[in-house]
């Protein structure tokens, strides 16, 4: 068989590695495309990914990693648009990937595409081109159905579309159990194509920083007792729920006079802009006329935007890292909170529930439920060594069982798995001998 280096094409219509974190549409997807991307690059792979073009200053192609391109592609205005308005644009996002794959004589042996709406998109190439496709939906339809319901802005069209990828791609990869159950049980998905691959955490960027050091960066009193939230600010995301919360704490503190209530922060990472913004991202404004009818806006900090080299210092500055949404198909910033050796207080719901060991890296509590989140808080509050404690084994947890490398080692693998069963026996010998598939085929999980 050729010995030639297997190329990938990622498919991420709205996802981009070139985009800032942050944001209402950038946020874990982003994520999980660069660093999936690269890790298989470093695994001898050559990775492109199509992503639509938001800009014009934005190149056509761009050397993004060693062995990973991104190659924007026109589908729609030059402009940065929702996601949920680029459903129209998924024809062009179509023809013009392929227009560039003739134009560059290109050829690829595996689709790896992100959301429905790629994914859509990678079952009309399978069809052109004749190559295998693994699907990562990252959230599912149905599931934002029922937990939005008239403020779901997803296109009509998405619960049929994300049925016919399940029936049409080669493999599926479900990023927690609850995210497999979702497919199986919601979908009809064949559990044979369903793969548990849990989404990691960066540990070089997300790491302990001494909390008098944190502070110091970002500006908090290194007496406080910080509460702090970091990611997209969006309804469903419920940072309502914890400035409810924290305002509960605070009543707590003051009725019992135990001289604390002062001291206490709810530190807010997140929006479309560097400085905090409330036109441009409206939440903003909700939880400061929230905070300001509980009487605890001055416990209140807005940090804004902030990119992925320098959010340790926010996670350390914390005490403890709270996320309550109302659903959450994975969620990253908990595993980023643990990384950065804090405990981690979140909703029971989805990815979460797998990520936060109840009781040992954090608790877990009903979302929409702030006296939960009080309560819990007020026992961390009381209790700094087991903030300490909780904090250390959230670190062990991510280091031993949420890496990108391994992420990206189990995706490698059903690559391989799909890529060998279509070759001859003796081919298939060729091929198990190549570094890069023995690299995958020795974790012992295979």
């Amino acid at each position: 068989m050729d010995r030639r280096i297997q190329r990938i094409a990622f498919l991420s219509e709205h996802a981009s590695p070139l985009a800032l974190r942050g944001g209402a549409d950038a946020g874990g997807q982003n994520v999980y495309v660069s660093e999936v991307s690269s890790q298989l690059a470093s695994f001898g792979y050559q990775v492109d990914i199509f992503t639509r073009r938001d800009a014009a200053a934005i190149p056509e192609i761009v050397d993004w990693a060693p062995g990973v391109r991104v190659i924007s592609v026109i589908a729609g205005p030059l402009d940065t648009l929702p996601k949920d308005l680029l459903w129209p644009y998924m024809p062009a996002f179509r023809d013009n990937i392929l227009h560039i794959i003739d134009r560059e004589q290109s050829s690829y042996d595996l689709i790896h595409s992100n959301f429905w709406m790629s994914g859509w998109v990678a079952i009309e190439l399978k069809q052109r081109l004749g190559i295998p496709v693994v699907h990562i939906f990252h959230a599912m339809g149905k599931t934002k159905q029922r937990n939005q319901g008239d403020m779901d802005s997803s296109p009509g069209e998405r619960i049929a579309v994300e049925t016919q990828i399940i029936q049409s791609v080669d493999r599926l990869l479900a990023q927690c159990p609850s995210e497999e159950q979702e497919l199986i049980e919601d979908y009809g998905a064949d559990p044979q194509k369903v793969i548990v691959i849990p989404s990691a955490v960066n540990t070089e960027i997300f790491h302990p920083v001494e909390r008098a050091e944190a502070r110091s960066v970002v500006g908090l009193d290194p007496s406080a007792f910080v509460v702090a939230y970091v990611g997209r600010l969006l309804p469903r995301k419920d940072i309502r729920n914890v400035v409810r919360g924290v305002a509960q704490l605070i009543a707590t503190c003051e009725a019992r006079q135990a001289g604390s209530a002062a001291r206490i922060k709810l530190l807010i990472v997140g929006g479309e802009t560097v400085e905090p913004d409330p036109v441009v991202t409206p939440e903003i404004g909700v939880l400061q006329k929230l905070a300001a009818e509980l009487g605890i806006s001055e416990h209140l900090h807005f940090i804004g935007k902030r990119q992925q080299d320098v959010l340790c210092y926010y996670y350390g500055a914390g005490d403890v890292v709270v996320t309550t949404p109302w659903y959450e198909p994975f969620g990253l910033t908990p595993l980023e909170g643990m990384a950065c050796g804090r405990p981690v207080i979140g909703s029971a719901v989805g990815g979460i529930t797998y990520t936060v060991v109840d009781n040992k890296t954090g608790f877990l509590i009903p979302p929409k439920n702030p006296a939960a989140l009080a309560q819990r808080l007020q026992q961390l509050l009381q209790a700094p060594e087991l903030c300490l404690s909780m904090g250390q084994t959230a670190r062990q947890r991510v280091e031993q069982s949420f890496s990108w490398s391994t992420t990206a080692l189990h995706t490698a693998i059903v690559y391989a798995d799909l890529l060998i069963s279509s070759l001859s026996e003796s081919e298939q010998q060729s091929e198990l001998r190549s570094p890069r598939v023995a690299v995958a085929v020795s974790d012992p999980e295979y």
